[in-house]
């Protein structure tokens, strides 16, 4: 089998496994969320809080919720990091020493999920900062940022109220009851393709098939990790090159696997929309736009980079210039399309080595907003408000105020979703303007010309959309590089959730508008184009200039 027809059986078997769960899992969540009863677990964890799970939230209670145990996530983190020579399980001699700046922006990076790292996770963090600081913000996170869509989801089904449900119990039960089980279960799988659980530091040490001598092998709990790095969206590798690694991604089949993982809550999440909302059939439009944009993404990115050359692989004479052999450049391309349309950031190929039009497809998949399913979570509500805005555009064209399930979008809602989409773009392109600008700052980039900006894109791109993948010539462990790309992880991922949440509100409030001969049916293949056109059009026009100076550039030097 040639590698073409290798990578087209390899989306397909994908495209397959994730419409299998589609259903029952989207069910499963939708169940998750709509039952009032609680578990004896739940109620314990209820009374250890202080929380009243029977007591709902307005919009600006429930966004005051996100940000206070964000913030009370991020102190914990930081001063774990800080103290984390004095805890068992930590190497005695660090790859990278954990500075104050550091350790701000590997907090915010994981509270954010995004997973953004600046050290070399097997020499830096010890066990202990991984399991209980890195692996439980992997599932809180990701539980965040379900939570936040179920909220504008019920804000689009509730009529005339102010009540969102309780942030406090659609956080613990997206923990305890979908991201625990499945990351459970999961993790055995994996375990059994051969990626390593276990608490070795550095002791272990293995002779070399020629008999040079030894070699020390790096341990660690890494399946339990790995499952909810991928499921949670996440993104943060237990080693320095995250699913390059053979004891986290070992075989063919288990980079099968993690990618089924990254993408299958994401696809699963517009079926729960559907089953709130009282129309399956709007879950289904929603995940067909998903869909129609990560095949669309996934088909150029392996074209890219199996057809065209760019300045990286030209200069070293070799298409597999970065590309993990074990995958071949077909599956490795799969996995960088599905992480950088994700919010994962997870790589089993270094990014920085890809064709300049691979390149360009990277960060256009994470300039999109990360909607084709996008983040755990995130990648619903940011699809929902996309559909808020083509509906707009509709109605101006019909002249008439345009609807979206049973709810007028007025001018107050229209403000509230381009808001939400502009903030990203805002903190790309000024953060990328300010390094450029500045001299020492610029000096971080290892290359210079269209690729070094590329860099520098790429990384203000990955922090703003939360995304945490990184064109890895750029050497950002400098106190400038962490506390820019730290705020811009702040300000892109709980911006965006309290204009969210914002538009939740005011939606629940409003009462039921009925259909009528001029209502735009959302829920047919001209909706769904609709949708996608739009979302391509907005980033096309919002970024080109600045891809048009990097990587386009690039791959016609």
């Amino acid at each position: 089998m040639d590698t073409t027809t290798a990578g087209i059986v390899f989306i397909a078997a994908l495209v397959i496994a994730l419409a299998v769960v589609h259903v029952p899992l989207g069910d499963y969540m939708y169940r998750v969320f709509a039952r009032d009863k609680h578990s004896r677990a739940e109620r314990v964890i209820y009374r250890l809080i202080g929380v009243q799970p029977g007591v709902e939230q307005t919009w600006g209670i429930y966004a005051r919720s996100v940000l206070a145990f964000s913030a009370v996530s991020v102190l914990f983190l930081f001063f774990l990091q800080l103290s984390q020579g004095r805890l068992p399980l930590h190497p005695h001699d660090p790859g990278t020493p954990m500075t104050g700046s550091l350790a701000w922006n590997t907090a915010i990076s994981f509270v954010t999920n995004t997973n953004w790292q600046n050290y070399a996770g097997e020499s830096t963090m010890g066990h202990v900062v991984q399991m209980c600081g890195l692996a439980v913000q992997n599932f809180v996170s990701a539980a965040v940022g379900i939570a936040v869509a179920v909220a504008l989801v019920r804000g689009f089904a509730r009529h005339r109220t102010g009540e969102l449900g309780n942030f406090w119990v659609d956080l613990v039960r997206g923990t305890i009851r979908i991201l625990l089980p499945l990351s459970f279960v999961f993790a055995i799988v994996l375990i059994s393709g051969g990626v390593i659980e276990n608490f070795h530091l550095f002791s272990q040490t293995a002779t070399t098939v020629a008999d040079t001598g030894a070699q020390t092998l790096p341990g660690g709990p890494v399946a339990s990790q790995e499952a909810i790095k991928l499921l949670g969206t996440n993104g943060g590798g237990f080693f320095n090159v995250n699913s390059a690694h053979p004891f986290e991604n070992p075989t063919a089949w288990t980079n099968f696997v993690e990618i089924f993982l990254l993408l299958v809550i994401g696809f699963s999440l517009p079926r729960t929309f559907g089953r709130m909302v009282g129309s399956k059939k709007q879950g289904f439009a929603i995940v067909s736009v998903m869909a129609t944009l990560a095949l669309f993404s996934t088909i150029l990115t392996n074209f890219f980079q199996l057809h065209h050359h760019g300045t990286v692989p030209t200069a070293v004479g070799a298409a597999l210039e970065g590309v993990e052999t074990r995958f071949g450049v077909a599956d490795s391309a799969t996995f960088a399309s599905a992480t950088t349309l994700t919010s994962t950031g997870a790589v089993d190929s270094a990014h920085d080595s890809m064709t300049s039009t691979g390149g360009l497809m990277a960060m256009f998949n994470m300039q999109l907003g990360e909607v084709a399913p996008g983040g755990t979570g995130s990648g619903l509500y940011g699809m929902l408000i996309l559909a808020v805005i083509t509906v707009f555009i509709a109605g101006l064209m019909v002249g008439r105020t345009p609807e979206y399930l049973g709810k007028k979008i007025t001018p107050r809602e229209i403000k509230l979703a381009a808001a939400y989409f502009l903030v990203t773009p805002l903190i790309v392109l000024t953060g990328t303007a300010a390094a450029m600008a500045l001299p020492g700052e610029r000096a971080a980039m290892a290359n210079s010309g269209p690729h070094g900006l590329s860099e520098v894109l790429y990384a203000f791109t990955s922090a703003a959309n939360n995304n945490g993948s990184a064109f890895a010539g750029l050497s950002a462990n400098t106190t400038w590089w962490n506390t820019a790309l730290g705020l811009a992880m702040v300000f892109g991922r709980f911006v965006p959730i309290i204009f969210a949440l914002a538009l939740a509100g005011s939606l629940a409030a409003q009462g039921r508008t009925p259909e009528s001969d001029g209502t735009l049916p959302t829920h047919r293949p001209l909706f769904v184009g609709m949708v996608a056109g739009v979302t391509i059009i907005l980033v096309a026009l919002t970024f080109l200039p600045a891809l048009a100076l990097g990587p386009l550039a690039e791959g016609i030097h």
